[in-house]
């Protein structure tokens, strides 16, 4: 280590710079690790996927909550979503982050679940985090542990499917949301290779031909693969989430990473995907309301639940 002789020789703008520097440095990881994390934000988006003169439909997608016992501001914003009158809530997955959270998320979710609801589970439901370098996100997507904590899923499910929640995983279902037919397709997590497409509840020369029922495909992470297959068979709108909408990002929410092969400018709100034959099919990735446990932070990303107002198309 130098002495203090080695110190009092640096000049003293580069002292001041680097003394700067440092203070920025902690200011914002700072920020990330406290107000970044708790900046709860509604987003709107409008998809025009409904026939000419369609009601609107309004759907809640909600994804990435991560719950941990004792967040109390995450508690009283996820229960304050109820106030959004969703048609719909659309829960695409990674909703634990500790082993005994399922109660409390439950009691969180408690006003939500008293409307229609359809969800799928991400690796997060199924096993806990682990400490690990948040730079390896920055070489490649991650990978499951090599020795899980095992999460209560079940005891997850059965709370959702309780309140009358469709489970989508690797199902096909029809249902009947403010009047409309609603087709819904999902896939458990694509990100550990548990998707296993099971097709629509009617065949897509019935739906091309009547066009009446809303085709929804729905996933946690939003690979390229099943995002390929939802739009070649005939999905209106896919949702997923998983991304976290980059997590820490750039100014203007600029991501550097997706956490799988979604491209960066993608990791969050609505774009488009195409179908093998070039057919453009809107997608919402939502950028999630939490993080996991052993990488608390957000930067340039607040967490947050996407009101989806569907509108006639044209």
């Amino acid at each position: 280590m130098p002495d203090c002789s080695t110190l009092s020789r640096i000049p003293r703008p580069l002292a001041l710079a680097a003394a700067g520097t440092a203070a920025v440095g902690l200011g914002t990881l700072a920020y990330a690790g406290t107000i970044g994390l708790t900046r709860f934000t509604i987003r709107h988006e409008q998809p025009a996927v409904l026939p000419p003169r369609a009601r609107p439909l309004r759907i809640l997608h909600i994804s990435d909550i991560h719950y941990v016992p004792g967040q109390r501001r995450k508690f009283a914003w996820l229960q304050s979503l109820a106030e959004l009158q969703p048609d719909l809530v659309v829960n695409t997955g990674d909703n634990l982050s500790h082993r005994e959270a399922v109660p409390e998320l439950l009691e969180a979710l408690g006003p939500l679940r008293r409307f229609p609801g359809v969800f799928v589970t991400g690796s997060n439901d199924y096993h806990g985090p682990r400490l690990k370098n948040p730079l390896g996100y920055l070489f490649g997507p991650s990978a499951p542990p090599a020795e899980p904590e095992h999460l209560p899923t079940d005891q997850l499910v059965a709370g959702f499917t309780g309140s009358g929640w469709i489970d989508l995983r690797n199902r096909a279902r029809e249902t009947v949301v403010a009047g409309r037919s609603v087709h819904l397709s999902g896939v458990d997590d694509p990100h550990i290779d548990l998707d296993r497409f099971a097709g629509w509840p009617q065949d897509a020369a019935l739906h091309d031909a009547q066009h009446d029922a809303l085709r929804l495909g729905i996933a946690h992470a939003p690979m390229g693969s099943t995002l390929t297959t939802f739009a070649d068979t005939g999905a209106d709108l896919i949702l997923a989430g998983h991304t976290h909408g980059g997590q820490v990002c750039l100014p203007g929410r600029r991501a550097l990473v997706t956490n799988c092969d979604l491209p960066r400018s993608q990791a969050s709100g609505l774009s488009t995907t195409r179908s093998s034959t070039g057919r453009e099919v809107p997608l919402h990735v939502s950028a999630g309301v939490g993080t996991s446990r052993t990488a608390p932070l957000r930067f340039n990303c607040p967490p947050e639940a996407t009101v989806l107002d569907l509108v006639p198309r044209g």
